[in-house]
Formats: structure tokens, C-alpha cells, sequence
């Protein structure tokens, strides 16, 4: 064997360096199709090789703890790969030989023989051997048409075709597996941080993977073509809109009896003149621009401090713009109002356009609805809101943006 492959060596580096660029293109073809099935030949008698060296005790002769690891440094694979190697040669070698003969004449690839393999395992376990071989008689010429991802879908249903009285049954018990599976693994952790982040890990089972994709997937969407987040950024904000969304129902379980609520204190210079952070009631701090953007649209217990320290006032539970206020502004903005963002109304916060700390009014001519996204930008950037002769609202970009400092509306929604 050594010698035959030693001559199949040389016949392909000749081919190595011959000029591609020269063949007709049907030979051209005619090439690629005989490359990849000699690839596949060469795979069959590769997994041959290691099935014996491994039946042998080889790897452990020359000091590895088992083949795969000694693949690893003979042949410079992961262990990973080669272990799937040891195990497609060890089951090629003791399943039905169909399969092993099919990778041989190169009329399966090295990834379609696994998926057969392991079909045909779950076939022998479900409907016995004769079960088994007819599946591995159709799955092998269904490999001529489909891909290795496509042919382990069409197996998943398999015994339809070879063992149809078994497949009903066979299929409600794997996807009963699969239920208790999922059931048993689902999990949310929550890590905070020492920074006051949160990190979120878990597994979501099907039907929660299913809520929580349709309701963060219409809020992935970048926001507009100057939407520089990153996908991760995108989602992590599509998460903060959906909890914004469940607590302004009002229809989540109360808490101490009382409703979500967030409690800030601050000094009142550092409210109104951004001087300083404020602080939440948990000791986390927050910057000036969030304790502002917070105050828009939000429960708030504020704690005014004078410049000792000593508390001056703490204000009463309010909500600043919500019942028929809210809806006004609902029926003239009709959604986030800020240029090019389609988002509606049950996205969106209300925002005083001269804010509250300022002196600012709660009313319908000093407020403007915006989306999560367009909130946190209008707190932390050069833009600014004004009131156009019609009564809607008009941004107007920092002078970096556009020297001439043109105002700009959403034509997104619909006005009638």
C-alpha cells in the first residue's frame, strides 16, 4: 500500500503544477469533479488506516493516552477533529459497509458518511438492522442531490420511508426527549458587576427563544444610515425598549407594594447644571445626562440635597407625561419623532424639549416623543428640538454635521 500511494503522490504533484488556465472548460470541470472524488477515495482509505492503528494499540505504544491525541501531534490536527475521525473509522469498520463502500468510490464525502452514520445508528437502535440498511441505501443516493446539512434534516425523518409503521412513534418520543431536554436545561443567570453592568448568560427553551426573538427582532433594525452600533449594541438596546414596553403596561406583579420605581439622589446643582453624578439607591452612580434622561419619561422619588448634603426635599411619586397628555402627543407625533426612525408609539419615551430641571413645562408644546435609541443620543449630543410653525417638532444637527444647520423631520409617519 505504501508503495501504490507513494505513486499516487507523484501523479497528483505533477498535477499540482500543471497550468490550470490552459483546460477547455468542460475539462476544467471534468478535473474538479475527478480532484474531489479522488479526495474522497483518499478520505476512505485514511479512516481504513486509523481504524487498524487504533485497533492496535498504537497510540499508546509510542506513549499518547489515546489515537486521537496521537493524531494530533502525527498528523497536526485538533484532538476534536481527530477524535470524529476515530469514531467515523470505528463505526464505518462495525456498521453496515454500504456506507464505507460508497466514501471508497468517492460517491459520498467525508461529511455526508457521517450523517449517514449516525442515521443509521438511530435507525439500528429504533427499527433493527434490515430498517437500518434501507436507510442507508436511500440516504446514499440522496447524497448525490443534497449537502451534508440537508441530508441529516431529511433523516431526521427517515423512517418514514423504511419503517413508516414506527416513525409516528418514533418521532413523538424524540420530540418528547427533546421537550424534557429543553425543559430541564432552561436557565437565566444574572452576574452583576462591580461597575454596576449586568451580565446575562442562559439558555432559552423553544418557546421562549420564539418570544424573545419576535420581540427584539423588529427593534434590531439599525435605526437609520448614521446608525453606528453594532449588532450586539442593537440588541442589548432592542432588550432595554421591550423591558421599557412590560413596565409601562402597568400589568406587572407590584414589588413591596409598590410599582417599579427608580430613586436618585443628587444635589440640586449637579441636576441643573450637570455638575455632578447622581447616585441610585442601590450606591451605583449615574452620570448628570442619565439622571436628566431618566427624569423624561419615568417614576421618580427625587431627593434634592443642598450644597451640604442635608436633604431640602424629596419629591412625591409622579409620572411627568402620561393619560390624555401622553395621548396627544401620541396622535401628533404618531412615533419617535426624531428624523428617519420608524418606531412607535409604545416604543417611545416622552422627552421635555426644555427640560424639567430647567424650568421646563410638562405640556404638549414642550415635549416630543422619542424611541430608546434617539432618547439616549438627544441626551448626549449637540442636537436640538424646536417646535415648527405647524405645531410638530424639528431637529436641528450640530454645526459639524451641517454648517448650515437646516432643520429636519420625520416623514416616516404618516400624517393626515
Amino acid at each position: 500500500m505504501v508503495e501504490e500511494l507513494a505513486q499516487a503522490d507523484d501523479a497528483i504533484a505533477t498535477c499540482v503544477d500543471a497550468p490550470a488556465w490552459s483546460l477547455p472548460e468542460h475539462d476544467l470541470i471534468a478535473a474538479l469533479d475527478a480532484a474531489h472524488r479522488l479526495e474522497q477515495r483518499l478520505a476512505a482509505v485514511k479512516l481504513t488506516l486509523i481504524r487498524e492503528i487504533d485497533g492496535r494499540g498504537t497510540a499508546r505504544t509510542q506513549g499518547a493516552s489515546t489515537t486521537a491525541v496521537w493524531l494530533r501531534e502525527r498528523l497536526r490536527l485538533t484532538v476534536p477533529a481527530a477524535r470524529r475521525l476515530v469514531d467515523l473509522a470505528t463505526a464505518l469498520d462495525t456498521g453496515s459497509p454500504g456506507i464505507r463502500q460508497a466514501l471508497a468510490d468517492g460517491h459520498i464525502t467525508l461529511d455526508q458518511a457521517r450523517v449517514i452514520t449516525d442515521t443509521a445508528t438511530t435507525v439500528h437502535a429504533t427499527a433493527g438492522t434490515q430498517a437500518a440498511d434501507k436507510a442507508v441505501s436511500l440516504l446514499t443516493d440522496w447524497a448525490t442531490q443534497f449537502d451534508p446539512t440537508l441530508l441529516r434534516k431529511l433523516g431526521t425523518r427517515i423512517l418514514d420511508h423504511v419503517a413508516p409503521d414506527l416513525a409516528d412513534a418514533a418521532a413523538q418520543a424524540a420530540l418528547d426527549t427533546e421537550t424534557a431536554r429543553a425543559t430541564r436545561d432552561r436557565h437565566l443567570t444574572l452576574s452583576e458587576q462591580t461597575d454596576g453592568r449586568l451580565r446575562l448568560t442562559g439558555t432559552l427553551d423553544t418557546e421562549t427563544a420564539g418570544l424573545f426573538r419576535a420581540a427584539i427582532d423588529p427593534l434590531t433594525a439599525p435605526s437609520g444610515p448614521d446608525d453606528s452600533r453594532s449588532p450586539g449594541q442593537r440588541r442589548h438596546d432592542a432588550l432595554t425598549e421591550v423591558c421599557r414596553l412590560a413596565l409601562r403596561t402597568g400589568e406587572l406583579p407590584v414589588s413591596g407594594a409598590d410599582s417599579a420605581q427608580i430613586v436618585v439622589t443628587t444635589t440640586y446643582d449637579a441636576l441643573t447644571r450637570q455638575l455632578s453624578s447622581g447616585t441610585l439607591d442601590t450606591g451605583l452612580p449615574l452620570t448628570p445626562q442619565t439622571v436628566r434622561r431618566l427624569a423624561c419619561d419615568a417614576t421618580i422619588l427625587p431627593t434634592i440635597l443642598g450644597g451640604t448634603g442635608q436633604i431640602l426635599d424629596v419629591g412625591r411619586q409622579r409620572r411627568l407625561i402620561t393619560g390624555p397628555l401622553r395621548r396627544a402627543l401620541v396622535l401628533r407625533d404618531r412615533g419617535c419623532a426624531f428624523p428617519g426612525c420608524d418606531r412607535p408609539p409604545r416604543w417611545c419615551d416622552a422627552h421635555h424639549i426644555h427640560h424639567w430641571a430647567d424650568g421646563g413645562p410638562t405640556n404638549l408644546t414642550n415635549a416630543v416623543l422619542l424611541c430608546g435609541h434617539h432618547h439616549r443620543h438627544l441626551h448626549h449630543s449637540d442636537w436640538t428640538i424646536q417646535l415648527s410653525g405647524d405645531g410638530h417638532p424639528e431637529f436641528v444637527p450640530p454645526a459639524w454635521l451641517d454648517p448650515e444647520q437646516l432643520p429636519r423631520r420625520n416623514h416616516y409617519h404618516r400624517r393626515t
